[in-house]
């Protein structure tokens, strides 16, 4: 079937009768499956290739009425109902509340989860806000935005294209089976060379340290530190790109002649809306969990910023890995903003709300950030600046509905987890370490590595993201995943030495199959083990 850009004068809305009654479902399903695998498992599964397949299915029925899912664009809104589903409810809600109550407060859950639901909301605004600009630009890798593009693409278009994607899917499915990370595999085909490089160093260091070294660089604090210093540059790059630089500049993968949807003076506004709400709920949290009973007004107010603070770069930080890599070290990061918070003093209660606030920040980013470049590329990657912000507008509004879906969910469904047992065991890392407490030592240790950060991303700039990536891979710790991307990145360099630019675009779709099979052998993978 044709792509319906030609044939769609305006978008298709959610809000259809029976598009409508689809992806509540969609959401619903993703929000389950999100709180399930976070709390059994400790991970969150890309849903995005669920929804699209499912949409696919669902026009395949032999009614009348559900053939207007063979659109492509309402397949898009369907998995951006689902992902933002899934994430919303294990990542920015079940992972935020499950602290105070391993702290032993269940009195501050409920407070908790209403301050990350609008934390969620706002984190998820910003990234609408500032997509396709030149920090977020939708040229961007956005890499699982990518595969669930071309899984739809070929479900549309078939012939060669769904070949290429078949073979990929099948590459990631047989590599998953043998335990190989084929992600981190297909990541390597999309995105800048020297970004993903570093990203595999970082990731090699990590699995090859100690036993080699005898090196413990978790234990030195070297990717906090790194991340640290990196970070901190990272956003006087973007702080420089709008308060200073004040023009509409030109990505080096866009054309000459190609500007994007989003100004400076927007993304500037939505930056600065966004940190003045993100100071608002972090008052309202502060206050409503009896914070200004526990501290000074100067300790007070000091927390709120710095959890502002926390939660704005958390999310920007994030979102930089996320878009470059495809994979974002929210809880790395979370754990980075309750250490500083730690050194500075802030009092227990007041760390397991501020690292709660944090991790509720960056996974919606991300996330929606992986959705809009899917509808990004099935709109023609912006031939037609109109039909463009309309999809995206209608994605942001279904992601919204997801959103208010997952705070249900949650809702209704915490006290049975928690009696149960079942929180997110990353929880448990962050309550351990509030508890053990910070020394002098390791600010040193912070201090320190954050020399290296600083030097690496002002070298590669703030296209690059040098810094950031290579702290990314030294934060994740993943089996292989390192000779995944070098052997990936490898692979590209030679075929674009053989075949030259026309290479891109094949490579392009495998990658978007290997990921796709990775996700769903994980995606099954993992509904397997929670039902044994």
């Amino acid at each position: 079937m044709m792509n319906e850009l030609e044939n769609e004068k305006s978008h298709p809305s959610m809000f259809e009768p029976v598009a409508f009654i689809v992806n509540i479902f969609c959401a619903v399903l993703g929000a389950i499956i999100g709180m399930q695998l976070i709390t059994t498992l400790g991970v969150t599964p890309n849903t995005s290739i669920i929804g699209a397949l499912i949409a696919m299915l669902i026009s395949r029925i032999p009614l009348s009425i559900l053939q207007k899912f063979r659109s492509i664009h309402r397949q898009n809104i369907v998995q951006t109902s689902i992902s933002s589903a899934t994430f919303g409810a294990a990542n920015s809600l079940m992972i935020p509340i499950g602290i105070p109550f391993l702290i032993g407060r269940s009195d501050l859950v409920l407070p908790m989860l209403i301050g990350v639901s609008f934390a969620m909301i706002v984190d998820a605004t910003i990234l609408y806000n500032v997509f396709d600009s030149e920090i977020f630009p939708g040229t961007g890798a956005w890499p699982p935005g990518v595969a669930t593009a071309q899984s739809i693409l070929a479900g549309d278009k078939g012939g060669k294209r769904a070949g290429i994607l078949g073979i990929g899917t099948t590459v990631g499915v047989i590599g998953s089976f043998l335990h190989i990370p084929m992600s981190a595999f297909g990541i390597a085909f999309i995105g800048n060379i020297w970004a993903l490089f570093m990203f595999g160093v970082g990731l090699l260091i990590n699995q090859y340290s100690m036993s080699l070294f005898g090196i413990n660089v978790n234990k030195l604090y070297i990717p906090h530190g790194i991340m640290i210093g990196a970070g901190f540059v990272a956003i006087c790059q973007i702080f420089k790109v709008i308060f200073i630089k004040q023009k509409e500049t030109k990505l080096e993968n866009k054309g000459a002649d190609v500007k994007y949807t989003r100004s400076t003076g927007r993304v500037k506004r939505t930056l600065l809306l966004g940190y003045a709400i993100y100071v608002f709920i972090a008052s309202g949290i502060a206050i409503v969990c009896g914070l200004i009973t526990k501290m000074s007004t100067g300790m007070l107010i000091g927390f709120v910023l710095y959890a502002a603070v926390a939660a704005f770069v958390h999310e920007l930080l994030v979102g930089i890995a996320a878009m470059h890599s495809g994979w974002f070290p929210a809880f790395a990061i979370a754990f980075i903003t309750l250490i500083v918070g730690m050194l500075i003093g802030f009092p227990p209660i007041a760390l397991a709300l501020l690292a709660g606030f944090s991790a509720a920040t960056g996974p919606a980013f991300a996330d929606m950030g992986y959705d809009l470049k899917s509808g990004y590329i099935l709109r023609g990657n912006d031939k037609d600046d109109k039909f463009e912000l309309e999809g995206r507008k209608h994605q942001y509004i279904a992601a919204i509905v997801a959103f208010a879906i997952a705070m249900i969910i949650v809702f209704i469904s915490y006290r049975s987890y928690f009696g149960q047992s079942l929180v997110p065991p990353i929880d448990k890392v962050y309550i351990s370490t509030i508890k053990a407490g910070a020394s002098a030592e390791v600010a040193k240790q912070l201090l320190i590595w954050m020399i290296p950060g600083i030097i690496l991303q002002f070298i590669g700039g703030s296209s690059r993201q040098l810094g950031v990536l290579f702290a990314t891979g030294l934060l994740i710790t993943s089996p292989n995943a390192c000779w995944a991307v070098l052997v990936g990145i490898l692979i590209r360099v030679v075929c674009i030495k053989i075949k030259g630019k026309e290479a891109e675009t094949p490579m392009s779709i495998f990658a978007g199959g290997v990921i796709a099979g990775d996700a769903l052998f994980s995606f099954f993978g993992s509904i397997f083990k929670v039902g044994k």
